[in-house]
């Protein structure tokens, strides 16, 4: 294992060893609290440009799944087509592992991909500087190697552009109802997750007109990066709110997307929510869910029209988690209900968007 070395935007350093692919990279480094999942959270697009470091100790223990394809065309075990992770920081990698299902190492899966990986990393003490200052940019630089890595843009990057698809894919044709996906770097969970409930998903790209299209609801998806950036999706969605009163739900990008075709605004937090564990309320109950969360920013709740109310709130932060029109069918969750991996509790909110469809 070759030497290497985690350099924070403030000059904070952490030593640790390579695991992973021996190249340097830089972007920004968040930090993940969940204690198993790293297959679906390395192949969620949400994570672009960033590395990405897991708070539970022993990481790699059960492997990696094999990366095949279902029937309905979506990836078997993962959330997407590859890592899209920059980079994968941990406390103590396992090299051996064993799982029924595994079929190679994570290192060799990290090699495979050409995405470093670092070991040896005192995480809680790193996870403590992000607390306390805030996500920063970071580089990743081999210790026998110059210094020449450039320095990683995060902020003003449109990596939703980056991961979106570039044409019009569907799914389960023919089967029913019609939801038109907006693909903001969408979770394979998502449209798994539809498909189970009877419906022919047509996944477009995130800038994508289709408010001329035959339809009956319109799905907003996850996704990378600051939604300031998505204006162009934001004018699809008021153009589509403006032409007709058909079912729209979000997930987590969705949600902020949804909130600005709304007229509210957008913020970044302080680091975060990334983990498995974020308590959320439905609003004007008692009724209270552990869910996934994998986000950087959020909704001003203060700043929603007089037509919109909050849905949800965080437990922890205050911070809102979703949202939902007074009068039309529109709804969305900052959080993941099909949360794989993770609690699947709030899954009932795919339910009630499919209920709505005409």
């Amino acid at each position: 294992m070759k030497n290497v070395t985690l350099v924070l935007s403030d000059g904070t350093k952490f030593h640790g060893k390579s695991f992973g692919y021996d190249a340097p990279v830089a972007g920004e480094v968040v930090f993940n609290t969940a204690m198993m999942g790293y297959p679906e959270s390395l192949t969620d697009p949400s994570y672009a440009g960033q590395l990405m470091t897991l708070t539970f100790p022993l990481v790699g223990n059960y492997g990696v799944p094999p990366f095949t394809i279902a029937k309905n065309g979506l990836p078997t075990y993962m959330e997407s087509d590859k890592i899209y992770a920059s980079a994968l920081i941990v406390s103590d990698y396992s090299q051996e592992y064993s799982h029924w299902n595994a079929v190679e190492s994570l290192a060799d899966w990290l090699k495979r991909e050409h995405v470093p990986g670092i070991t040896g990393i005192d995480t809680r003490e790193l996870t403590k500087v992000l607390r306390e200052h805030g996500v920063m940019m970071g580089k990743i630089l081999f210790d026998d190697e110059p210094e020449n890595i450039p320095d990683a843009q995060y902020e003003g990057v449109n990596f939703v552009d980056q991961v979106s698809c570039k044409g019009i894919i569907r799914y389960n044709e023919g089967a029913g109802k019609k939801v038109v996906l907006v693909d903001c770097g969408v979770k394979a969970n998502i449209i798994r997750c539809l498909i189970k409930r009877g419906v022919e998903v047509i996944r477009v790209p995130w800038n994508y007109d289709y408010t001329g299209m035959d339809f009956d609801g319109l799905f907003l998806t996850n996704g990378p990066g600051d939604p300031d950036m998505c204006m162009d999706a934001v004018r699809i969605i008021q153009k589509q709110m403006n032409a007709s009163r058909k079912p729209i739900c979000g997930i987590c990008m969705g949600n902020q997307l949804l909130a600005k075709a709304g007229g509210a605004t957008v913020y970044k937090l302080k680091y975060g929510h990334r983990s498995q564990n974020q308590p959320v309320r439905l609003i004007g109950t008692n009724h209270c869910y552990i869910t996934t969360q994998n986000h950087g920013y959020a909704v001003d709740a203060q700043t929603l029209g007089k037509d919109w109310e909050e849905l949800f709130v965080n437990m922890n932060d205050g911070s809102n988690e979703g949202i939902r029109h007074k009068e039309n069918p529109w709804f969305s969750s900052q959080f993941h209900p099909e949360a794989c991996a993770g609690p699947v509790d709030t899954e009932f909110l795919f339910d009630k968007f499919v209920e709505t469809l005409k």
